[in-house]
């Protein structure tokens, strides 16, 4: 069984993260119920006996569950999410080996969390990860969480991308970054945005962008179900919705859209945790979903977007989740892969699901959809047994399609209008370390990305028997 390690950075990156491992012991909880530790636990988590001076268990697998750790480092440049965390009832899943913070913040700004934070915190999140490493019999996968838009996660976040490539080079790295939406409060997001996108066109080997509008609306649409009254509805003061499981406590403005976030992680990282008939490995991601090094920014959806066991919403026939999983009201970015083109696809499923009704909704689905003419058959697919919890089956649907290119425009567009009047550029060239070369050089790499994904869409529609090589950076 292989492991995987969580690096959780920023405000927004740890949060997300805390939903995660609440939502995954729930996962595991529902299904383990003899408290043994087995090979799906040790996936995420380590077997500690604190009795026996924090001695690790987690080698002896079958063995009771004494105190289970995360493989997960957090990281912060303020302290107040870490330490809520930290007093909450998922703080014995951590110890202080495990959390970098400091007291100040970044400030809204790249250059502070890359370049300031970066050059003082380097050697110690590089103990701090190799620590993480060390305690994996097989390592397999860094998640890296973090959002786009402020000072931490995109400056300090996309530092430690660039570290684990250097430390970790056999290691994939798999990151999730929640973009700003278009009236985001933090007026220099699109240079953070901007300057972060260099680095994980760089330096990840798979990308899933979340818009932070889309959860947003997401959200909404959950919240107006939630007070609709109507059979079916999801219940008020859930997980959902408080982010608490089911106890009555202040709704926190973020929970529900941490929430969607947190549920793809375990859709995503499910083959990893359980058995499954056909289950896909981490490493066939990347391998089978990107054609070409850069262009590895997968548009995820999900399908129900609410798996958990005290929503009271009837499961989704299964051919309506497959259509419900390639239709814009499901995808985590405002996009529609209907009107892109794709270069290849995943669908990840859980639950009683057979392989033959995978064959079969893909060849429903494969006429309404256009592939790149030389990867018409461009379909990965894994079953997982393990179904979340309260539902009979749930759907991953991962696409590198070519319609997140509007998502990549527009925030380029955002940028050149903060940049073309040197806007607030002083705070960012303050900085030691710091050249306005880095913005050029950072807008360059994302117009030339945008440009790779316009070669592909203009061969659209084409069917050829040996189509001429695109000029893709590689």
């Amino acid at each position: 069984m292989t492991q995987s390690i969580v690096v959780q950075v920023g405000q927004c990156g740890n949060q997300v993260g805390c939903r995660f491992w609440d939502l995954a012991l729930r996962e595991h909880s529902s299904i383990n119920k003899k408290g043994i530790y087995d090979d799906a636990l040790s996936s995420f988590f380590r077997n500690v006996d604190t009795r026996a001076g924090d001695e690790d268990c987690s080698g002896l697998s079958g063995k009771k569950i004494q105190s289970l750790k995360a493989r997960a480092v957090l990281i912060d440049m303020e302290e107040g999410v870490v330490n809520e965390m930290l007093k909450g009832p998922l703080g014995e899943l951590f110890d202080s080996k495990q959390f970098i913070t400091d007291v100040s913040g970044s400030g809204n700004n790249w250059a502070v969390g890359h370049k300031v934070y970066g050059s003082t915190y380097r050697e110690q999140i590089v103990e701090c990860l190799r620590k993480a490493a060390e305690q994996c019999d097989c390592l397999q996968c860094f998640f890296l969480i973090h959002s786009m838009g402020g000072g931490t996660g995109s400056g300090l976040g996309t530092l430690v991308l660039n570290i684990l490539k250097d430390e970790f080079p056999e290691v994939y790295r798999i990151v999730t970054s929640v973009y700003p939406s278009a009236e985001d409060d933090v007026i220099t997001s699109p240079y953070n945005s901007v300057l972060a996108m260099r680095e994980l066109t760089e330096h990840a080997d798979c990308v899933l962008p979340i818009e932070n509008q889309a959860l947003v609306d997401i959200a909404n649409k959950i919240k107006l179900m939630s007070h609709s009254g109507k059979v079916g509805a999801i219940k008020q003061e859930t997980a959902i919705i408080s982010g608490q499981g089911g106890v009555s406590v202040q709704e926190k403005p973020f929970d529900a859209m941490n929430n969607i976030v947190a549920n793809l992680l375990l859709s995503l990282t499910s083959s990893a945790r359980f058995e499954g008939s056909l289950n896909m490995d981490l490493n066939e991601i990347t391998m089978n979903l990107v054609p070409f090094p850069r262009l590895h920014y997968l548009v995820s959806s999900l399908t129900p977007l609410y798996t958990l066991a005290d929503v009271n919403i009837p499961s989704r026939r299964l051919d309506q989740m497959f259509s419900d999983a390639f239709s814009k009201d499901h995808q985590l970015i405002h996009a529609n892969p209907k009107h892109g083109l794709y270069l290849a696809c995943a669908l990840m499923v859980r639950g009683n699901v057979q392989v033959s009704d995978l064959r079969r909704n893909i060849e429903r689905l494969k006429p309404s959809l256009s592939f790149v003419s030389w990867n018409q058959e461009g379909w990965k697919t894994g079953l997982c047994s393990i179904p979340p919890v309260g539902h009979s089956h749930s759907l991953l649907a991962l696409a590198n399609n070519t319609c997140v290119k509007p998502t990549f425009m527009e925030l380029k567009e955002r940028f050149m209008k903060l940049y073309k009047k040197k806007a607030h550029l002083h705070h960012y060239l303050d900085v030691d370390g710091m050249e306005q070369e880095c913005f050029t050089e950072a807008v360059s790499s994302l117009s030339s990305l945008i440009q790779e994904y316009d070669q592909l869409d203009a061969t659209k529609g084409l069917i050829m028997e040996d189509a001429p090589r695109l000029n893709i950076a590689v």
